[in-house]
């Protein structure tokens, strides 16, 4: 694992506080959308691989954002999906349960953003490799359950994804979220062809909650 690229996500996680799940079924809207949520300031951004063209997606983005930019893929679900997902210029990799693609993601020297809900599955995915645990679905158990967690678990960096409004999101970072995955309350109908304008006001509204 690359150390110095492990500690910058951590830091970009922690300083923006947001990843942004971009699902649709509209790969040339998926990736206006990709580029309209980093045009506003979204620094995290994660293409799920359940996305229409997600690989070719990820290249585009990879070629007009540079090599600096935080993208990640998402719904990644096996080593062969880590692969690929490194391939087309991710940065990061993000799953929705501890798997393959946990190790193979840090062999590859990404970090990885490990789906877990339980103490069992947390323990399971940092000693997978996970630098993260997004906290899925994390409106099982709401900001009382994350409270709960990081009780015995008060090193690991929480992100709550799946049900993540403003409103909850700004309560699961004072229970002590190190940032929230958010897909459709900010992304909206954009990734299949959606308004723009509309996810640019958006956006401006989770800034203002977080």
């Amino acid at each position: 694992m690359d150390g110095a690229r492990e500690a910058r996500f951590l830091s970009t996680l922690a300083g923006r506080r947001l990843v942004a799940i971009v699902r649709g079924r509209d790969a040339g809207a998926a990736l206006r959308t990709v580029l309209t949520l980093v045009e506003e300031g979204v620094e995290l951004v994660e293409v799920s691989l359940v996305t229409a063209g997600a690989l070719e997606v990820l290249r585009r983005a990879r070629t007009a954002l540079g090599e600096a930019a935080e993208l990640g893929a998402g719904t990644v679900l096996s080593a062969a999906d880590a692969d690929a997902a490194a391939e087309a210029g991710a940065s990061y990799l993000v799953t929705p349960a501890v798997s393959a693609s946990v190790a193979r993601g840090r062999s590859l020297g990404l970090p990885v953003l490990a789906g877990a809900f339980t103490p069992t599955e947390v323990v399971a995915a940092l000693g997978a490799g996970a630098v993260a645990v997004k906290l899925f679905p994390a409106s099982l158990g709401g900001e009382r359950y994350l409270r709960a967690l990081r009780d015995p678990f008060p090193e690991v960096a929480f992100v709550p994804v799946g049900g993540v409004d403003a409103a909850a999101a700004a309560g699961y970072l004072r229970a002590g979220a190190v940032a929230v995955g958010v897909g459709s309350p900010l992304v909206g109908d954009a990734a299949d062809g959606g308004s723009l304008t509309e996810l640019r006001a958006r956006v401006r509204a989770f800034r203002d909650a977080l």
